[in-house]
């Protein structure tokens, strides 16, 4: 039973680490969704920047309140869209900031606070695949030892708990030395 808690710890370890080689490959290929989806944003925004450039010096809220404030409501209409737009890529250009700005915060944003429907997006589209650098390595031996820890300490509350063992009522008697 004991050689068959050390094969079931070896493949969760292996698993761990096998797993954890594929997290910097998942967080790239997340930043790569992110950065297209704000190019594209930007790009989907960039005629309505440029007439805010020419009439409201620059101000897209201007031009979205303006849009709004016409008697004609598909003019309204359209200004609520172009104002949907403009948060999108506010947004979007926040998170790619945010993703950007260290080594370690892409894998905070990836895994903690993602833009949701590029992160499903990736999880959809992710095919499995073997990166071997230093990133994947390192990840791959963290999230290993992580499961290894996790199953020991887990194993170790198991043990405690059944292993008690069972009490009686009688008094403990004395035993002199040998």
């Amino acid at each position: 039973m004991k050689r068959l808690f050390e094969y079931i710890r070896l493949v969760l370890f292996v698993g761990g680490v096998l797993l954890g080689i594929q997290v910097p490959g998942f967080v790239d290929q997340y930043g790569q969704r992110l950065q297209a989806h704000t190019v594209e944003s930007e790009r989907s925004l960039s005629d309505f920047q440029k007439d805010a450039d020419r009439y409201f010096d620059g101000s897209i809220e201007k031009l979205v309140s303006h849009y709004q404030n016409n008697p004609d409501k598909v003019v309204q209409q359209g200004g609520g869209n172009i104002g949907k737009l403009y948060q999108r890529q506010q947004y979007l250009q926040s998170a790619y900031q945010a993703f950007t700005a260290s080594w370690w915060s892409p894998y905070v944003q990836t895994l903690f606070n993602p833009v949701v429907d590029i992160r499903a997006q990736a999880v959809e589209s992710y095919d499995f695949s073997v990166m071997l650098n230093s990133h994947a390595i390192v990840t791959g031996l963290i999230v290993g030892l992580s499961l290894g820890v996790i199953l020991e300490l887990i194993l170790g509350l198991l043990r405690l708990i059944f292993n008690r063992p069972a009490r009686s009522h009688r008094p403990l008697r004395h035993r002199p030395p040998r």
